[in-house]
């Protein structure tokens, strides 16, 4: 049963905070029940409004420490900034196009005070909008991945190409249109003969943009030159 003095404190907001307000304590009720954690953002400038007590529980902070973040200090004390290039600008769209559905993001987080990176796969949607139909509350759900797990082993595997991928970007982005062919070549087990008879061009210079290839991407194993195959989407 609320308190006299809380229900006097609520019968003090104004309209629109009373339904922010209505909103979140219904997502609250069943938020400990769910899996994963349940963080809510106010617009415009993803304010942080509530996180389920498990998420607050594996970050160690009370909901009022975590409300007294500013979104950027938040981010950058408990979220991998090498990820925010690959979810931010799908966050900022699904909020620009003021849409229904919803999107999924992976995101490495601190928890439980371990300074490792845990993955987390996050699903964001609009949950609530103003009286003039515009984004009001974000609600997310994220779930830890867990590697020990047959299927995410797969997933960790995809999660390991993207670390790869963002890290070495600017290498793989010096060669040229023919060096990424002629790499995605000799990664499939072609020879500089078999190689040169595929292209039409001399076997020398296909050994001349394999000299030029390892030495952009600074690899010199079959395995490294694999790496960015894979990563790069050349296999």
């Amino acid at each position: 049963m609320p308190s006299l003095n809380y229900d006097i404190a609520m019968n003090k907001l104004p309209d629109l905070e009373l339904k922010i307000q209505a909103e979140i304590d219904k997502i609250h009720a069943v938020a400990n029940l769910l899996p994963g954690v349940t963080i809510i953002h106010r617009m415009p400038d993803f304010k942080l409004e509530y996180m389920c007590q498990n998420g607050l529980n594996q970050l160690g902070i009370t909901l009022a420490e975590f409300r007294s973040y500013s979104t950027s200090d938040y981010t950058a004390k408990y979220f991998n900034p090498e990820d925010a290039d690959t979810y931010v600008p799908k966050v900022k769209g699904m909020v620009e196009r003021n849409t229904d559905e919803d999107i999924t993001f992976f995101q490495q987080v601190k928890i439980n005070g371990n300074p490792e990176w845990v993955w987390h796969l996050s699903t964001m949607k609009i949950l609530m909008r103003d009286d003039e139909g515009l984004p009001l509350l974000v609600i997310n759900m994220a779930f830890k991945v867990d590697p020990v797990q047959h299927v995410t082993a797969k997933v960790e595997r995809m999660l390991d190409e993207n670390t790869f991928l963002r890290k070495n970007l600017s290498k793989f982005s010096s060669l040229s249109k023919r060096e990424c062919e002629i790499l995605r070549l000799m990664v499939l087990g072609k020879s500089s003969p078999e190689i040169a008879n595929q292209l039409f061009i001399a076997v020398g210079t296909v050994d001349t943009h394999r000299k030029n290839i390892k030495h952009k991407l600074q690899a010199n194993t079959s395995f490294e030159l694999s790496q960015y195959a894979r990563a790069f989407d050349l296999v």
